[in-house]
């Protein structure tokens, strides 16, 4: 497979460059660039500083200077962005462009997502065998948003094989490595997508997050991560780990930047039923209306009890026909502790918090150890066949459309984990999990709806009761990992959360840049909502910027370690 495609379109832009004197420097263009906001850009733009081909190409330049060491991208698709780029620098030059929100932005698509006429391979070798490839027969929905919006696609992002990872190592393309260094774990399964946002490679990027993917990496990498109410953004098209806790959303360096590709991204689609009527439930954007420096000034923000003592909720659940005596030795066999520097970088936080004008509530009663306990019955994984089925009914190619086929046209099965035949998940002592569906299976009821429903009451009762604006807390239980060095006496797994409840209920979170720790890197402050007040949750977002200012970006190297660890 062709990983990097070095095939450089040559376009004329001479008359998109008209009415600007001279050609900017590299000097300048750095200067301008690093660090550039979608509103600052579009300035640019606006002012005929930059043509959309010259800020596509510095950010190819640095794709080719430093990515060869951090390995974010899997796939750059210079030859398509630089004709997309040249497309739009001629409409301008014609005075025919339809300036969309992210006109002339450029951006990284994780592996999962579907472009057309490209492979999806996500993180899996098996989607990248020769003349059997997962080539995408069309964009998925938040793609063709993106496209619309006048966005130019650099490339497909880096993530482990199907997205089930913490940290972020796949069989199709290698190891990704933090930007902040090299060593150390970007966290899975979105490492591919902030590495390459934080390292200035792109301005935005799409996530995907079933139990913290969205969320840990941007947390290890000092950038925005969105996890939108679940149904705010179409998931179709987007190759499904879980489908009932699976959700995608914008990463950016900035809120602002992650405010307005919310926008873009959110919507209706009839390709998937969750979307259906989220329009009536969301607050109206564009979500930039909520961005204000005093957002939280006033508010009250609760902290999860069961976070602090790091009480665990298994992935997937455990479902209703295991005992609670043995779910709950699951659960204890789950538990993720809080380690002592990310216990400091957060209560450090709450006194930033605290110093923006906010309250914060540290009592048991909030979110305590039985909410775990009840969230943990929150059973999906009888249910993930029927998801990657409809993906690929629909997303994949004309040689399989189901797994079945993909069995009997390879000759081999698609990955235990997308199929619903991990031995981890499918033998609960006696009990035995089979894949059903969950519209039609009897057990769909005790299994996911009804422990679904309590948890999300147990969610709401301590905002209304305390009369909290929302939640926060650590979006990682420690910091990044150095994977030179042995986790737990194996192969590194990457940093790991505590927040696949937030997948399991569907409200809405951010992850903001919370700090840094002694050694130079990032810690990620997570704070999530009542269901679809997406724009409120970025306005404290937001104000949390504006007040603390932490975030700096990476010095890369050029030379440097592992750059093709197994």
């Amino acid at each position: 497979m062709n990983h990097v495609r070095t095939v450089l379109f040559l376009a004329a832009t001479v008359c998109a460059q008209a009415g600007r004197a001279g050609t900017p420097s590299a000097a300048q263009m750095d200067k301008d660039l690093l660090e550039v906001s979608v509103p600052r850009l579009q300035e640019y733009y606006a002012k005929h500083k930059y043509t959309v081909t010259e800020v596509v190409r510095w950010h190819l330049e640095r794709i080719h200077r430093y990515d060869g060491i951090y390995r974010s991208l899997e796939t750059v698709m210079e030859a398509d962005a630089l004709a997309a780029a040249a497309r739009e620098d001629a409409e301008a030059a014609r005075g025919s462009a339809v300036r969309g929100a992210l006109w002339g932005v450029p951006i990284v698509i994780k592996a999962n997502t579907s472009i057309a006429g490209e492979v999806t391979t996500d993180g899996w070798s098996g989607y990248t065998v020769p003349g059997h490839e997962l080539i995408a027969p069309k964009d998925a929905p938040i793609v063709a948003k993106l496209r619309a919006a006048g966005a130019i696609i650099l490339a497909h992002a880096n993530m482990p094989d199907f997205a089930n990872s913490d940290t972020n190592r796949s069989s199709s393309f290698g190891r990704t490595g933090n930007a902040y260094d090299v060593r150390f774990s970007p966290g899975g399964s979105s490492g591919g997508i902030v590495t390459a946002l934080t390292a200035n490679m792109a301005v935005l990027g799409n996530g995907t997050d079933t139990g913290n993917s969205i969320r840990m990496p941007s947390a290890t990498s000092a950038v925005i991560g969105v996890f939108p109410t679940r149904g705010l953004v179409s998931i179709a098209g987007i190759a499904p780990l879980d489908w009932l806790l699976d959700n995608t959303g914008p990463i950016a360096r900035n809120v602002t930047d992650a405010a307005i590709a919310l926008t873009v991204m959110a919507g209706e689609d009839p390709s998937d039923a969750a979307t259906t009527g989220s329009a009536a439930k969301a607050e109206p954007g564009p979500y930039t209306r909520y961005l204000k420096a005093d957002a939280l000034r006033g508010k009250r923000f609760g902290v999860p009890a069961f976070i602090l003592k790091g009480t665990g909720i298994p992935f997937h659940g455990v479902p209703a026909a295991v005992s609670d005596a043995a779910a709950a030795k699951i659960e204890a066999a789950a538990a993720m502790p809080l380690q002592a520097p990310t216990r400091a970088a957060f209560m450090k936080a709450l006194d930033e918090l605290t110093a923006a004008g906010a309250t914060v509530v540290i009592d048991e009663s909030i979110l305590p150890e039985s909410f775990a306990a009840h969230a943990s019955r929150i059973s999906t994984y009888p249910y993930v066949l029927e998801g990657t089925n409809q993906f690929l009914q629909e997303f994949g190619p004309a040689q399989y459309r189901s797994a079945g086929e993909y069995e009997r046209v390879l000759g081999a099965p698609l990955g235990a984990a997308i199929v619903g035949q991990e031995p981890s998940n499918t033998r609960f002592g006696d009990v035995v999990v089979t894949q059903q569906d969950v519209e039609t299976s009897p057990e769909s009821k005790a299994n996911y709806f009804d422990p679904r429903r309590r948890a999300l009451e147990e969610y709401l009762e301590p905002l209304e009761r305390l009369k909290l604006d929302g939640y926060v807390y650590p979006a990682i239980q420690m910091p990044p990992v150095d994977e030179t060095l042995a986790q737990e006496g194996r192969l590194s797994e990457g940093p790991h959360s505590a927040t696949s409840w937030v997948n399991m209920l569907g409200v809405p979170a951010v992850v903001v840049v919370g700090g840094f720790y002694p050694g130079g890197l990032p810690f990620g402050l997570e704070m999530s909502g009542r269901p679809w007040k997406d724009g409120d949750l970025l306005g404290f977002a937001y104000a949390w910027e504006r007040a603390t200012h932490h975030r700096h970006p990476p010095v890369l190297v050029e030379r440097g370690l592992l750059t093709n660890t197994p």
